[in-house]
């Protein structure tokens, strides 16, 4: 990798599933969503729902799987030499359930993936929808990256499957 590169992005396929973003449209909203200054190493593990059902029961006490969980990183930057990238963190997302949200909720796929990549990245940075004002907040910067892909507000039309995992 060369040292000019800020952002490395990996992406891990285990969901098994068919219908699924070009690994492309993934990085895009990823590094989008990260910002200019970002620096750092992310993995995104597509996963299936088995997978993503263990780490919502081991990581956050919640049964079944979701959509998107995030896992930031801990590890300080400063103990990574010049030239190595720090790990920003890890997102998780579960194909299936992505696709039958998109489904149910009648949103284009790429636009719900693209929703759900750019959700799970906000977390990595320290956004969070536990409180009002912090749903308020995570929404509002959801809503402006979003539009510049062409996608409309995923809030609008708030449903009952609108909830997003983290």
């Amino acid at each position: 990798m060369s040292a000019a590169r800020l952002v490395a992005i990996e992406i891990q396929d285990a969901s098994g599933c068919e219908a699924l973003p070009a690994e492309e449209s993934i990085r895009t909203w990823a590094t989008y969503a990260l910002g200019g200054d970002a620096r750092g190493e992310l993995t995104i593990r597509i996963v299936s729902e088995t997978e993503s059902a263990d780490l919502n029961s081991r990581y956050r006490r919640k049964p079944g799987s979701t959509n998107v969980l995030a896992f930031p990183s801990e590890a300080p930057s400063a103990a990574f030499a010049d030239g190595d990238l720090p790990p920003l963190g890890d997102l998780a997302i579960c194909a299936r359930v992505v696709a039958r949200e998109a489904g149910e909720q009648g949103k284009p796929l790429d636009a719900h993936w693209a929703h759900i990549v750019i959700h799970g990245v906000l977390h990595l940075l320290g956004y969070d929808h536990e409180t009002d004002s912090q749903a308020l907040a995570m929404e509002a910067r959801e809503r402006d990256l979003l539009a510049a892909f062409g996608v409309a507000d995923p809030y609008e039309n708030r449903g009952q499957t609108d909830v997003i995992g983290a």
